[in-house]
This record gives C-alpha cells, sequence and structure tokens, in this order.
C-alpha cells in the first residue's frame, strides 16, 4: 500500500463500486457457501480490496495500515476491549440485562466459544468488515469528500450490510423478542433494530478510526463486541 494518488490507474467512482461489489460477493458467499466459506472469503476479500484501493492511489495511511500510527491504534485497541470487557461482565451478571446472554447461537461448548471467539471472528467477520468498512470505502470517500462523509456513508452501509445475519434475531435471542414482541412486525422491527444498532456503531468504529489513524482502534472494539460477547455468552449460558 505504497500507491501515491498520481499512480491513480482507477478513478474514485469506480473503486468505490468495486469496494462495494465485493463486499456484496462476500456477503452471499458467507450466506449461501457451505460452514467455514468465511474464514477464506472474509481474508480473500480483504486483499482484493487493498488492491483496489492501490489501484485508485491510496496508500496505507489511508486505510488505516501506516507503520506511523500502529502504536496509537493499538492503546485504542486494547482501551476498547478492557472497556467492552468490564462492560459485558457486569450486564451478564445483572437481571435485567442478563437475557441479552442467552442468545441461542452461541450455547456453545468451552472450545467451539473460544474457535469462534478467536478464529471464525476475527477472520470471517472482523477483518474483512473493517478493512473493508473503516479502510477502503472509508478512505475512498475520505480523500473526495472529507472524514464526516466518509463515516456516514461507511455506517449506513455497514448498518444495512446486517440486514441478512439479522433475519432469526427475534428467535434465537429473548431480550429481542421482549422487545419486539410476538406479533408480525416482530420480525421486521428486530431487523430494522439491528441496523440501526450496528450503523450507530459503525460511526463509532469510524471515530475510532479518525482519531487514532489507524484500522487497529475500530479492529479491537469490533472483535471485543463479537468474540467476548461470544465468550460471556457461552459462559452464562454454561453456568445458567
Amino acid at each position: 500500500m505504497t500507491a501515491a494518488p498520481s499512480n491513480r490507474w482507477v478513478s474514485p467512482a469506480w473503486a468505490v463500486a468495486a469496494t462495494v461489489t465485493v463486499m456484496a460477493t462476500v456477503l452471499a458467499a458467507g450466506r449461501l457457501g457451505p460452514p467455514g466459506t468465511m474464514l477464506v472469503a472474509g481474508p480473500l476479500g480483504a486483499l482484493v480490496v487493498l488492491l483496489v484501493a492501490r489501484g485508485s492511489g491510496l496508500g496505507a495511511d489511508d486505510v488505516g495500515l501506516g507503520r506511523g500510527s500502529l502504536r496509537r491504534g493499538a492503546a485504542y485497541g486494547l482501551g476498547c476491549v478492557a472497556a467492552v470487557a468490564v462492560v459485558y461482565l457486569v450486564a451478564a451478571r445483572l437481571p435485567v440485562t442478563r437475557s441479552a446472554f442467552l442468545d441461542e447461537r452461541y450455547r456453545l461448548d468451552p472450545g467451539a466459544a473460544v474457535r469462534t471467539a478467536f478464529l471464525v471472528i476475527p477472520l470471517g467477520t472482523v477483518l474483512f468488515e473493517e478493512v473493508s468498512f473503516r479502510g477502503v470505502l472509508w478512505g475512498l470517500v475520505r480523500r473526495e469528500r472529507g472524514a464526516a462523509p466518509a463515516t456516514l456513508v461507511s455506517s449506513a452501509l455497514f448498518g444495512l450490510w446486517h440486514v441478512l445475519p439479522s433475519l432469526r434475531l427475534h428467535r434465537v435471542n429473548p431480550a429481542v423478542a421482549g422487545l419486539v414482541g410476538p406479533g408480525p412486525a416482530g420480525p421486521f422491527l428486530a431487523v430494522g433494530g439491528a441496523v440501526l444498532v450496528t450503523a450507530v456503531a459503525g460511526v463509532l468504529f469510524g471515530e475510532l478510526r479518525r482519531r487514532s489513524g489507524s484500522l487497529l482502534a475500530p479492529l479491537g472494539l469490533h472483535w471485543a463486541v463479537n468474540g467476548l460477547g461470544v465468550l460471556v455468552t457461552a459462559g452464562t449460558a454454561r453456568w445458567s
């Protein structure tokens, strides 16, 4: 990732379109492919969008991978992991929030929970999403329009990205089911809520990316929310 803007051979519009196309392709592969598809499609997709970024003239700093920002990004990321760990451990013990950690998808034995948290989620989810949304897409829009539009665009698409994964959310998570109710509107409310929540999370990830200058900051927070969530959920189910 060392190409200068003068070496650009892909126009900004085509680069954005190509990035979104790769994202859609990876999403479809993950939904339609056999189990474990994202362990290959995620890293491969991340590499492809980075090549698109290089072709559009973005450098390492533009996509959050510059050496100069790694230490700051790591500090932000580790701080986020620690903060999420404290919040999850407290919430899992409080009766009012405990039901949020009874998600049927993550009633896993300890070995499966560890594999999911430290292998499946980092390689199959976090890597591709952060490189695509807060790395390449954010960098492309920021170069043309500025940081605020970059965060808004990437966050809106990040919310829409979670439509398919949230289709069964009202069935597998008691907390969500209690919020949306049993009526026919429940699935739509669950999906709409998931899109809104993840779009807001995208704004936070984007701000971390802007402040730290590094992808390590949103990577840390993203993994903590998902990976620690799996570990705490598995532990809560085991000891319920």
